[in-house]
């Protein structure tokens, strides 16, 4: 009897770590897909909306150090220069929002 009691145990266990090894998956996509979104509308905003849909407007590097500054100081350093320049190369690679939702559960 102790035998057939380990292994209801066992498949019991292996259940519920394979629940916890899928939720924690689930949980990492979804949060690295709304921070893949953030990035695009980031890009989106800096091109579309402050430099007209081109790729770099005249005061464009002065913008985006202003925004790093200041997003940084409220967020973090994951908000530089550099960061915001990728975002904005980000759109402007994938600015079809329709082509980017079929890409994004292949990026990670």
């Amino acid at each position: 009897m102790r035998e057939k009691e380990n292994l209801a145990y066992g498949s019991v266990l292996s259940d519920i770590k394979r629940f916890i090894h899928a939720g924690r998956n689930s949980a990492y996509n979804a949060a690295s897909s709304a921070m893949i979104l953030t990035y695009w509308n980031i890009g989106k905003r800096i091109v579309e909306q402050e430099q007209c849909g081109l790729e770099r407007a005249e005061y464009g590097k002065g913008l985006i150090a202003m925004l790093a500054q200041e997003l940084t100081l409220e967020f973090g350093s994951g908000f530089s220069e550099r960061n915001l320049r990728n975002c904005r190369k980000f759109y402007l690679y994938f600015p079809d929002k329709e082509i980017w939702n079929a890409c994004v559960p292949n990026l990670n």
